[in-house]
């Protein structure tokens, strides 16, 4: 199956299935033990939109805990950085229609949140298509040790996922009922 019909797909699904899904907001007291997070970390999230993981709850409780967090801003030739925001702090709507923080503080993650369309066990991720995240990762691992952790539904899993060479590997995947 191609990667059109696949994300067509499903996003459909998704769509009419999200809202019967119990989230436990990946258990986050268990996810920072796991991973030994400290304070002062840099969180890269995303803005939901169609449907995704709403990763805000999550980015709240980060900021709280006293964890830096960040949003992209999309560039030209479908590439983004990521920018220091504070739920305190208003969010612009951006060039293609998602809300970006109005700070200019670029900053680099030490962790990403990924939004996805589909995964599969090997950890690759099915996004919209644009690229944004597989150009992103690949730039900020020249720079830094950073660690992307895919957020979805579990039901995004598929048996097979089409991947090329410009498709990224994720260090993790988590769902409402497990971590990859």
């Amino acid at each position: 199956m191609s990667k059109k019909i696949l994300r067509k797909k499903i996003l459909v699904f998704r769509k009419n299935s999200y809202k019967t899904v119990s989230l436990k907001y990946f258990l986050l007291k268990d996810i920072l033990k796991k991973f030994n997070l400290l304070k002062n970390k840099k969180i890269g999230g995303y803005f939901p939109i169609n449907c995704e993981i709403d990763s805000l709850e999550i980015l709240k409780q980060l900021e709280n805990s006293g964890h830096k967090i960040s949003l992209p801003i999309t560039r030209k030739e479908n590439k983004m950085d990521f920018f220091e925001w504070s739920f305190k702090e208003p969010l612009l709507i951006g060039k293609i229609g998602i809300p970006e923080p109005y700070s200019k503080k670029k900053v680099y993650p030490d962790i990403l949140l990924v939004p996805l369309v589909a995964f599969s066990k090997y950890k690759f991720r099915l996004g919209y298509g644009g690229g944004y995240y597989d150009r992103y990762i690949q730039k900020i691992k020249k720079i830094k040790k950073t660690l992307t952790i895919g957020m979805a539904f579990s039901f995004q899993e598929v048996k097979k996922l089409p991947i090329n060479e410009h498709d990224k590997k994720l260090d993790f995947i988590f769902t409402e009922n497990y971590i990859k």
